[in-house]
């Protein structure tokens, strides 16, 4: 009867879940930390890419003030942490896109058409990952650019 208890109990079952648990648990920690950077990077790059829009947009309607376009970009992501409006500028191109002059002081030669405004718009900040992850840099730069036009001069 012994013997029967001892082979019953090599075939018991019980705590074979916790163990199972015990296996996968790291895994499972180590996809929810991947999908946490993951999000705040995607994050980050919409933020950036909104802010980079929302300049173009102000800049459409204000050519010339550059720095109304940093700050229209700084006011749309007031989230993204040591953002920065690395270039806003103006420039004067033909409404056909024909000819394109980055200092509207030098004017685009249009031949029947009209002369519009192009603002371009480019906007950065550096994203830090909250784990160090095999191959990956601490540290990410990303970037977004906008152009848009206005109307006529």
């Amino acid at each position: 009867m012994k013997r029967q208890n001892r082979c019953r109990r090599l075939l018991d079952e019980h705590g074979s879940s916790l163990v199972e648990l015990a296996m996968v648990l790291p895994f499972f920690m180590l996809l929810l930390l991947g999908a946490i950077d993951f999000g705040r990077a995607y994050y980050l790059s919409m933020e950036i890419a909104g802010a980079a829009h929302a300049a173009a947009v102000y800049g459409s309607q204000n050519p010339t003030d550059t720095a109304g376009m940093q700050s229209a970009a700084l006011k749309d992501a007031p989230n993204a942490a040591n953002i920065s409006v690395s270039s806003a500028t103006y420039g004067c191109e033909c409404s056909d896109g024909s000819n394109y002059s980055a200092s509207c002081s030098a004017t685009p030669a249009c031949t029947g058409t009209t002369q519009v405004y192009r603002v371009n718009v480019t906007v950065a900040a550096p994203y830090k990952v909250l784990f160090p992850w095999p191959g990956i840099p601490s540290e990410i730069s990303f970037s977004s650019s906008a152009s848009m036009r206005s109307a006529g001069s």
